[in-house]
């Protein structure tokens, strides 16, 4: 993530105090739109660039198998990220271009200048009508920088050494940072809003994933029933490990991926499996924990295959 605030008005660095948030405990910063389209659009965004890498032009598709050998092990085809080929343009991917890494470098130099005056002229606009120096909360994915945009990581060294010895108008700097030279914020209640598509939730909640709700709502408060019940009364070893594999498989159940794949269509059928898998799980477990009688070789093959939160807490639930 890059955050990037007015160097104007920048005070003494102090460590704010709960009550000057008004006895609130999470802090939102909302994400500014103009910059996050600058770099995530691959349609008006830098990584679009005709003379960046083109990502999905791979040897592992392109050259023959026997001349690969060990490239591809398995003999099985796959991306080897061996890429020899720019965006070029609009164009089928027999049409791409050689890539000319020099041409592509000095390019994501150009657009780190480009990035960084637009934060400058925008920083600048608003100056003079805040009390306090603005900020311009940048997010990413950080598998954008290298990954998709091979180029990426470039422009964020070129972006900073830029700030560093160009430019007087913005620094970068941590939202933490930010809190700790301004303690004293706005109070507010922010709207249900998510980063997907129109700012709402509709890539989540819709009618190719609308079913899975139903299951995780029953799920969640048969978690909650579990965990004061077992809180009542102190559970032995192998209940404990029990209620924490619940916990588990609840939170893999509720992963936003499985309903964001379903929505854009891409592996749906594996979503789908992942929901249901996790699901069922639980409700095993949940039956077995209900009714006295944990299956111990079921319960740790699940804590060998679904083995994320080692320390997960099932009083969380209680409460």
């Amino acid at each position: 993530m890059a955050f990037f605030a007015s160097r104007e008005h920048l005070g003494a660095r102090r460590s704010p105090q709960p009550d000057q948030w008004g006895g609130a405990r999470i802090v939102f910063f909302g994400r500014d739109m103009e910059s996050s389209r600058q770099v995530w659009s691959a349609e008006s965004g830098c990584p679009g660039d005709y003379d960046y890498r083109e990502f999905y032009k791979d040897i592992g598709w392109e050259l023959p198998a026997e001349y690969l050998g060990d490239v591809l092990p398995d003999g099985i085809r796959k991306n080897v990220g061996i890429k020899y080929y720019r965006v070029t343009g609009k164009v089928g991917l027999g049409d791409k271009q050689p890539y000319d890494r020099p041409r592509a470098l000095e390019k994501a130099a150009l657009h780190a200048g480009h990035f960084l005056e637009n934060r400058q002229r925008q920083v600048q606009g608003h100056v003079g009508s805040m009390r306090q120096p603005p900020l311009v909360v940048s997010p990413y994915d950080a598998e954008l920088f290298g990954h998709w945009w091979f180029e990426g990581v470039q422009f964020l060294d070129d972006l900073f050494r830029q700030m560093h010895f160009d430019d007087r108008a913005v620094e970068p700097i941590t939202v933490s940072g930010y809190l700790d030279r301004h303690a004293k914020n706005q109070v507010a209640t922010p709207s249900a809003s998510s980063w997907g598509a129109k700012g709402f939730n509709e890539y989540w909640l819709n009618e190719s994933n609308a079913w899975v709700y139903r299951h995780l709502h029953e799920a969640a408060e048969r978690m909650v029933a579990l965990a004061r019940r077992f809180a009542a009364a102190a559970p032995g070893p192998l209940e404990e490990r029990a209620l924490k594999q619940c916990v588990r498989e609840l939170l893999l159940a509720q992963s936003s991926d499985w309903a964001f794949i379903m929505k854009t269509g891409t592996t749906v059928s594996y979503a789908t499996r992942r929901t249901n898998e996790a699901i069922l799980r639980f409700m095993k477990l949940h039956d077995e924990l209900a009714e006295g009688r944990v299956d111990e070789p079921y319960l740790r093959a699940l804590e060998q295959k679904d083995n994320l939160f080692p320390d997960a807490d099932w009083r969380v639930y209680a409460g």
